[in-house]
Protein backbone atom coordinates (compact mmCIF):
# COMPACT_ATOMS: atom_id res chain seq x y z
CA UNK A 1 0.00 0.00 0.00
CA UNK A 2 2.67 2.67 0.86
CA UNK A 3 4.24 1.57 -2.91
CA UNK A 4 0.93 2.56 -4.41
CA UNK A 5 0.74 5.83 -2.74
CA UNK A 6 4.34 6.23 -3.34
CA UNK A 7 3.01 6.07 -7.06
CA UNK A 8 -0.32 7.77 -6.98
CA UNK A 9 0.43 10.71 -4.65
CA UNK A 10 0.38 14.42 -6.17
CA UNK A 11 1.30 16.51 -3.57
CA UNK A 12 1.52 19.56 -5.94
CA UNK A 13 -1.38 21.83 -6.47
CA UNK A 14 -1.67 23.34 -9.67
CA UNK A 15 -5.01 25.05 -9.33
CA UNK A 16 -8.40 25.40 -10.73
CA UNK A 17 -8.48 24.41 -14.82
CA UNK A 18 -11.85 24.38 -15.54
CA UNK A 19 -14.87 26.36 -14.93
CA UNK A 20 -18.07 25.92 -16.91
CA UNK A 21 -18.50 29.02 -19.41
CA UNK A 22 -21.51 30.50 -17.14
CA UNK A 23 -19.36 30.48 -14.12
CA UNK A 24 -22.75 31.16 -12.09
CA UNK A 25 -23.19 27.32 -12.50
CA UNK A 26 -21.76 24.46 -10.82
CA UNK A 27 -19.83 22.14 -12.13
CA UNK A 28 -18.64 18.52 -11.03
CA UNK A 29 -17.70 15.05 -11.42
CA UNK A 30 -15.25 14.98 -14.11
CA UNK A 31 -14.63 11.66 -16.07
CA UNK A 32 -11.28 11.92 -18.35
CA UNK A 33 -10.50 10.49 -21.57
CA UNK A 34 -8.24 10.30 -24.81
CA UNK A 35 -9.17 9.82 -28.65
CA UNK A 36 -6.96 11.12 -31.43
CA UNK A 37 -4.60 12.61 -29.42
CA UNK A 38 -7.04 15.07 -27.92
CA UNK A 39 -8.09 14.86 -24.25
CA UNK A 40 -11.89 15.14 -23.17
CA UNK A 41 -13.73 15.66 -20.10
CA UNK A 42 -17.27 14.88 -19.60
CA UNK A 43 -18.53 17.01 -16.82
CA UNK A 44 -21.92 17.51 -14.84
CA UNK A 45 -23.67 21.27 -14.60
CA UNK A 46 -26.01 22.03 -12.00
CA UNK A 47 -28.26 24.93 -12.69
CA UNK A 48 -30.70 24.92 -9.81
CA UNK A 49 -33.39 22.29 -11.58
CA UNK A 50 -30.98 19.47 -11.62
CA UNK A 51 -27.77 18.14 -13.49
CA UNK A 52 -27.64 18.15 -17.35
CA UNK A 53 -24.21 16.80 -18.96
CA UNK A 54 -21.75 18.39 -20.98
CA UNK A 55 -18.15 17.84 -22.63
CA UNK A 56 -15.15 19.85 -22.84
CA UNK A 57 -11.91 18.64 -24.86
CA UNK A 58 -7.70 20.11 -24.21
CA UNK A 59 -4.68 19.35 -25.86
CA UNK A 60 -2.74 19.69 -22.57
CA UNK A 61 -4.90 18.62 -19.80
CA UNK A 62 -4.17 21.84 -18.41
CA UNK A 63 -6.28 24.21 -20.81
CA UNK A 64 -10.22 22.96 -21.36
CA UNK A 65 -12.27 24.31 -23.78
CA UNK A 66 -16.28 23.43 -23.07
CA UNK A 67 -17.79 21.67 -26.70
CA UNK A 68 -21.49 21.47 -25.63
CA UNK A 69 -24.21 19.44 -23.79
CA UNK A 70 -24.79 15.93 -24.36
CA UNK A 71 -27.25 14.59 -21.60
CA UNK A 72 -30.12 17.17 -21.91
CA UNK A 73 -33.52 17.66 -19.66
CA UNK A 74 -36.39 16.30 -20.93
CA UNK A 75 -40.11 15.97 -19.91
CA UNK A 76 -42.28 13.55 -18.19
CA UNK A 77 -39.77 10.76 -18.51
CA UNK A 78 -38.25 9.21 -15.29
CA UNK A 79 -34.78 10.87 -16.13
CA UNK A 80 -36.58 14.75 -17.31
CA UNK A 81 -34.64 16.50 -14.48
CA UNK A 82 -31.24 14.95 -13.47
CA UNK A 83 -28.75 13.17 -16.29
CA UNK A 84 -25.17 13.20 -14.64
CA UNK A 85 -23.21 10.98 -16.84
CA UNK A 86 -19.73 9.24 -16.37
CA UNK A 87 -18.25 7.59 -19.47
CA UNK A 88 -18.21 3.88 -19.24
CA UNK A 89 -15.52 1.43 -20.52
CA UNK A 90 -12.55 4.11 -20.72
CA UNK A 91 -9.21 2.39 -20.68
CA UNK A 92 -8.18 1.83 -16.65
CA UNK A 93 -4.08 1.19 -17.57
CA UNK A 94 -2.07 2.68 -15.39
CA UNK A 95 0.10 5.23 -17.64
CA UNK A 96 -2.27 3.57 -20.93
CA UNK A 97 -3.42 5.44 -23.89
CA UNK A 98 -7.00 6.40 -21.86
CA UNK A 99 -8.97 5.70 -24.84
CA UNK A 100 -13.04 4.53 -24.57
CA UNK A 101 -13.53 0.86 -25.99
CA UNK A 102 -17.10 0.37 -27.90
CA UNK A 103 -19.16 -2.28 -27.27
CA UNK A 104 -22.01 -3.65 -30.25
CA UNK A 105 -20.48 -0.81 -31.96
CA UNK A 106 -22.08 2.12 -29.65
CA UNK A 107 -19.84 4.25 -26.81
CA UNK A 108 -21.99 4.23 -23.85
CA UNK A 109 -22.10 6.08 -20.74
CA UNK A 110 -24.16 5.63 -17.11
CA UNK A 111 -25.79 8.34 -15.78
CA UNK A 112 -27.13 9.37 -12.25
CA UNK A 113 -30.83 9.96 -13.38
CA UNK A 114 -34.42 11.38 -11.83
CA UNK A 115 -37.52 13.53 -12.61
CA UNK A 116 -37.20 15.46 -9.06
CA UNK A 117 -36.53 19.37 -9.26
CA UNK A 118 -33.55 20.13 -7.58
CA UNK A 119 -29.49 18.90 -5.75
CA UNK A 120 -29.76 15.26 -5.91
CA UNK A 121 -33.54 15.68 -5.47
CA UNK A 122 -35.81 13.20 -5.03
CA UNK A 123 -35.20 9.07 -5.96
CA UNK A 124 -32.21 8.63 -8.08
CA UNK A 125 -31.80 5.72 -10.56
CA UNK A 126 -28.80 4.91 -12.57
CA UNK A 127 -29.59 4.95 -16.47
CA UNK A 128 -28.05 3.94 -19.48
CA UNK A 129 -26.89 6.18 -22.94
CA UNK A 130 -24.92 5.33 -25.67
CA UNK A 131 -23.61 7.49 -29.22
CA UNK A 132 -21.85 6.73 -31.98
CA UNK A 133 -20.23 9.85 -31.62
CA UNK A 134 -17.73 10.27 -28.69
CA UNK A 135 -16.24 13.44 -29.28
CA UNK A 136 -19.09 15.50 -30.39
CA UNK A 137 -21.27 17.92 -28.36
CA UNK A 138 -24.64 16.04 -29.88
CA UNK A 139 -26.75 14.22 -27.59
CA UNK A 140 -26.62 10.76 -26.55
CA UNK A 141 -29.52 8.43 -26.88
CA UNK A 142 -30.95 7.07 -23.80
CA UNK A 143 -32.88 4.01 -23.44
CA UNK A 144 -35.75 5.65 -21.12
CA UNK A 145 -35.53 2.82 -18.35
CA UNK A 146 -33.12 2.77 -15.29
CA UNK A 147 -30.65 0.23 -14.98
CA UNK A 148 -30.73 -0.17 -11.55
CA UNK A 149 -33.41 1.60 -9.01
CA UNK A 150 -34.04 1.74 -4.96
CA UNK A 151 -37.23 0.27 -6.07
CA UNK A 152 -36.03 -2.67 -7.40
CA UNK A 153 -37.25 -6.75 -5.85
CA UNK A 154 -33.25 -7.15 -5.31
CA UNK A 155 -32.58 -4.03 -3.24
CA UNK A 156 -29.73 -4.20 -0.51
CA UNK A 157 -29.92 -2.71 2.83
CA UNK A 158 -27.32 -0.13 1.61
CA UNK A 159 -28.80 0.76 -0.82
CA UNK A 160 -33.15 1.12 -0.50
CA UNK A 161 -33.01 5.11 -0.27
CA UNK A 162 -31.44 6.56 -3.31
CA UNK A 163 -28.17 5.84 -5.76
CA UNK A 164 -25.67 8.08 -6.76
CA UNK A 165 -22.50 8.15 -9.30
CA UNK A 166 -21.38 4.72 -10.92
CA UNK A 167 -18.62 4.01 -12.67
CA UNK A 168 -18.97 0.73 -15.75
CA UNK A 169 -15.31 -0.78 -16.40
CA UNK A 170 -14.59 -3.84 -18.28
CA UNK A 171 -13.01 -6.71 -16.46
CA UNK A 172 -11.09 -9.12 -19.39
CA UNK A 173 -10.01 -11.60 -16.55
CA UNK A 174 -14.00 -11.98 -15.74
CA UNK A 175 -13.37 -11.89 -11.84
CA UNK A 176 -16.82 -12.01 -11.03
CA UNK A 177 -17.74 -14.28 -13.94
CA UNK A 178 -19.08 -11.40 -16.05
CA UNK A 179 -17.24 -8.66 -18.48
CA UNK A 180 -18.33 -5.42 -16.86
CA UNK A 181 -18.32 -4.26 -13.61
CA UNK A 182 -20.30 -1.26 -12.14
CA UNK A 183 -19.11 0.63 -8.93
CA UNK A 184 -21.85 3.16 -7.47
CA UNK A 185 -22.31 4.78 -4.60
CA UNK A 186 -26.08 4.43 -2.80
CA UNK A 187 -27.74 5.09 0.55
CA UNK A 188 -29.96 3.21 2.67
CA UNK A 189 -32.86 3.84 4.50
CA UNK A 190 -31.57 1.96 7.67
CA UNK A 191 -27.96 3.44 6.67
CA UNK A 192 -28.25 6.84 6.17
CA UNK A 193 -24.63 7.49 4.70
CA UNK A 194 -23.15 6.58 1.26
CA UNK A 195 -21.11 2.99 0.31
CA UNK A 196 -20.13 1.61 -2.73
CA UNK A 197 -21.58 -1.21 -4.03
CA UNK A 198 -21.28 -3.44 -7.47
CA UNK A 199 -23.09 -4.89 -9.81
CA UNK A 200 -22.34 -6.95 -12.77
CA UNK A 201 -23.47 -7.39 -16.17
CA UNK A 202 -22.83 -9.26 -19.84
CA UNK A 203 -24.20 -6.70 -22.50
CA UNK A 204 -24.78 -3.43 -20.98
CA UNK A 205 -27.81 -3.02 -20.82
CA UNK A 206 -29.10 -6.18 -18.06
CA UNK A 207 -27.53 -5.72 -14.86
CA UNK A 208 -27.43 -7.49 -11.17
CA UNK A 209 -26.14 -6.56 -8.30
CA UNK A 210 -23.09 -8.51 -6.40
CA UNK A 211 -22.80 -9.26 -3.14
CA UNK A 212 -24.95 -8.21 -0.25
CA UNK A 213 -22.63 -5.75 1.80
CA UNK A 214 -20.99 -2.27 -0.08
CA UNK A 215 -16.96 -3.14 -1.05
CA UNK A 216 -16.31 0.10 0.47
CA UNK A 217 -18.12 1.76 3.86
CA UNK A 218 -17.56 3.94 6.71
CA UNK A 219 -20.77 3.30 8.56
CA UNK A 220 -20.95 7.05 8.65
CA UNK A 221 -20.48 9.97 6.23
CA UNK A 222 -19.82 9.19 2.17
CA UNK A 223 -17.64 6.86 0.32
CA UNK A 224 -18.24 7.43 -3.30
CA UNK A 225 -17.34 8.36 -7.10
CA UNK A 226 -15.13 5.41 -7.62
CA UNK A 227 -12.75 5.19 -10.23
CA UNK A 228 -10.43 2.09 -11.08
CA UNK A 229 -6.57 1.91 -12.38
CA UNK A 230 -4.95 -1.47 -12.71
CA UNK A 231 -0.85 -0.87 -12.01
CA UNK A 232 0.88 -3.94 -12.48
CA UNK A 233 -1.10 -6.79 -11.55
CA UNK A 234 -2.99 -4.68 -8.48
CA UNK A 235 -6.08 -2.85 -9.11
CA UNK A 236 -6.48 0.80 -7.36
CA UNK A 237 -10.16 2.26 -6.60
CA UNK A 238 -9.55 6.01 -6.04
CA UNK A 239 -12.50 7.35 -4.19
CA UNK A 240 -13.66 10.48 -2.19
CA UNK A 241 -14.34 10.04 1.57
CA UNK A 242 -16.67 12.93 3.05
CA UNK A 243 -17.74 13.69 7.29
CA UNK A 244 -16.15 10.54 8.72
CA UNK A 245 -13.73 12.95 9.13
CA UNK A 246 -13.99 16.88 9.06
CA UNK A 247 -14.61 17.92 5.12
CA UNK A 248 -14.11 16.06 1.86
CA UNK A 249 -11.19 14.34 0.87
CA UNK A 250 -9.54 11.43 -1.66
CA UNK A 251 -8.49 8.11 -0.84
CA UNK A 252 -7.29 5.41 -2.21
CA UNK A 253 -7.98 1.36 -1.80
CA UNK A 254 -6.67 -1.88 -3.70
CA UNK A 255 -7.53 -5.23 -4.99
CA UNK A 256 -6.18 -7.92 -6.80
CA UNK A 257 -10.08 -9.26 -8.00
CA UNK A 258 -11.89 -6.32 -7.89
CA UNK A 259 -14.04 -7.56 -5.06
CA UNK A 260 -11.99 -7.83 -2.46
CA UNK A 261 -10.69 -4.24 -1.27
CA UNK A 262 -8.33 -3.07 1.64
CA UNK A 263 -8.78 0.23 1.96
CA UNK A 264 -5.45 2.95 2.88
CA UNK A 265 -5.25 3.76 6.10
CA UNK A 266 -2.61 6.66 5.41
CA UNK A 267 -2.51 10.18 4.79
CA UNK A 268 -5.41 11.86 2.20
CA UNK A 269 -4.13 11.89 -0.96
CA UNK A 270 -5.66 15.01 -1.84
CA UNK A 271 -7.10 17.65 0.97
CA UNK A 272 -8.76 20.77 1.36
CA UNK A 273 -5.64 23.48 2.04
CA UNK A 274 -6.09 26.17 -0.90
CA UNK A 275 -8.78 28.84 -1.17
CA UNK A 276 -10.24 27.31 -4.44
CA UNK A 277 -10.79 23.80 -2.49
CA UNK A 278 -10.94 25.09 1.30
CA UNK A 279 -14.43 23.61 1.83
CA UNK A 280 -14.34 20.19 -0.41
CA UNK A 281 -11.71 18.58 -2.51
CA UNK A 282 -13.22 15.37 -3.71
CA UNK A 283 -14.39 13.27 -6.65
CA UNK A 284 -11.31 11.81 -8.18
CA UNK A 285 -10.51 10.74 -11.80
CA UNK A 286 -6.66 10.25 -11.91
CA UNK A 287 -4.25 8.92 -14.72
CA UNK A 288 -0.61 8.89 -15.01
CA UNK A 289 0.18 10.61 -18.48
CA UNK A 290 4.64 11.14 -20.09
CA UNK A 291 5.53 10.06 -16.18
CA UNK A 292 3.24 12.56 -14.72
CA UNK A 293 0.02 11.93 -12.43
CA UNK A 294 -3.26 14.04 -13.33
CA UNK A 295 -5.31 14.17 -10.17
CA UNK A 296 -8.43 16.18 -11.26
CA UNK A 297 -11.34 16.77 -8.70
CA UNK A 298 -14.06 18.68 -8.03
CA UNK A 299 -13.22 21.85 -5.81
CA UNK A 300 -15.17 24.36 -3.53
CA UNK A 301 -14.17 27.12 -2.34
CA UNK A 302 -13.29 30.74 -3.33
CA UNK A 303 -13.76 30.10 -7.50
CA UNK A 304 -17.32 28.31 -6.78
CA UNK A 305 -17.67 24.56 -7.43
CA UNK A 306 -14.67 23.85 -10.44
CA UNK A 307 -12.58 21.19 -11.37
CA UNK A 308 -9.21 21.78 -10.19
CA UNK A 309 -5.75 19.64 -10.43
CA UNK A 310 -3.19 18.09 -8.84
CA UNK A 311 0.35 17.13 -9.86
CA UNK A 312 3.25 14.09 -8.79
CA UNK A 313 5.56 17.25 -10.39
CA UNK A 314 5.33 20.70 -9.58
CA UNK A 315 4.49 21.54 -13.65
CA UNK A 316 4.46 25.63 -12.46
CA UNK A 317 7.99 25.54 -12.51
CA UNK A 318 8.33 23.29 -15.98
Amino acid sequence: MEQIFEEVKTPFKYGVVFQHPDTTKMIDSPTIFQKDEIWYMTYIVFDGQGYETWLAESENLLDWESKGKILSFTKDTWDANQKAGYVSLVNTEWGGDYGVEKFKDQYWMSYLGGSSEGYEAGTLKIGMANTTTLTDAKEWKTNHKPLLSPEDEDIRWFENKTIYKSLVIRDNDENTGHPFIMYYNAKGDSANYESIGMAVSDDMLTWKRFGNDPVISRGKGICGDAQIAKINDLYVMFYFGAFWKPGAFERFACSYDLINWTDWEGEDLVAPSEDFDEKYAHKPWVIKWKGVVYHFYNAVGSEGRVIALATSEDLKKN
